[in-house]
């Protein structure tokens, strides 16, 4: 009968598992990230230990939960998990909301200018590159590779200036060339009902993924050109907007 009687190995193997079923009931009583993480590491230095002082009973016990401490982390920590993804995600949102706010201060000196030249009934063209590169039109205007700048766009599309005959193109944000010639759209659609500027500006789209702005300098209405149509009468906003989605 001497079997029955326990070691003092054994006792210490007993009392260590049942201290660690109290205190599981307790942590997942609580439910606390911080319990759940002290429980945790609390587990893996028995483990060491059980494994030092061949405590049998215990040794097997946690060799068999080993297999799925990972499952069991992402079960408990899901909270603290989702916590974490959330942070990405707004990280995510504000490195996409920093983007749109410099997209947006990039292009407000040409929203400034359009409006200007609108409210002054100035005539002006203005063609935004976008993945077509334009370099054979620009090579053959007047060079400028300037920043964006409301002053500059204003003078060349002052009457006086010996450059606001044409066009001027963007990339990016630089001005790479003023007084281009462009070609007309030959939409019979269009050719009875608008100008030279305005079928330059919807020619330019007919070719390339560009989009074009058109001030009249009849009426000071701005239109928008892409992709071989032509909206007028747009607003601030709307124009805002549409280049602003042009540029990603």
């Amino acid at each position: 009968m001497g079997f029955l009687i326990p070691r003092f190995k054994d006792l210490i193997d007993i009392l260590i598992i049942a201290f660690i079923i109290y205190q599981t009931l307790l942590i997942i009583r609580k439910s606390g990230g911080y319990q759940v993480l002290w429980g945790l590491l609390f587990i893996l230095v028995l483990y060491f230990l059980a494994s030092i002082f061949e405590l049998k009973v215990l040794s097997s016990l946690l060799s068999g939960v080993r297999t799925y401490w990972i499952m069991a982390i992402v079960i408990l920590f899901q909270p603290e998990l989702r916590a974490i993804l959330s942070r990405l995600n707004l990280a995510r949102e504000l490195q996409t909301a920093f983007h749109k706010s410099e997209n947006h201060s990039l292009y407000t000196p040409l929203i400034d200018a359009v409006s200007s030249m609108s409210f002054r009934k100035t005539g002006a063209l203005i063609v935004v590159e976008r993945k077509r590169k334009l370099n054979e039109f620009v090579q053959a205007g007047e060079l400028i590779d300037s920043g964006i700048s409301m002053r500059l766009i204003l003078t060349i599309f002052n009457t006086k200036s010996v450059l606001h005959d044409g066009a001027i193109i963007i990339r990016g944000n630089r001005i790479m060339a003023a007084k281009v010639v462009l070609p007309l759209s030959k939409n019979p659609e269009f050719t009875r009902k608008y100008g030279t500027r305005h079928l330059a500006g919807i020619g330019i789209t007919e070719i390339s993924d560009a989009i074009s702005i058109i001030v009249s300098e009849q009426s000071g209405q701005i239109s928008i050109a892409q992709a071989g149509q032509i909206t007028s009468n747009v607003a601030f906003e709307e124009l805002m907007q549409i280049i602003s989605d042009a540029s990603k």
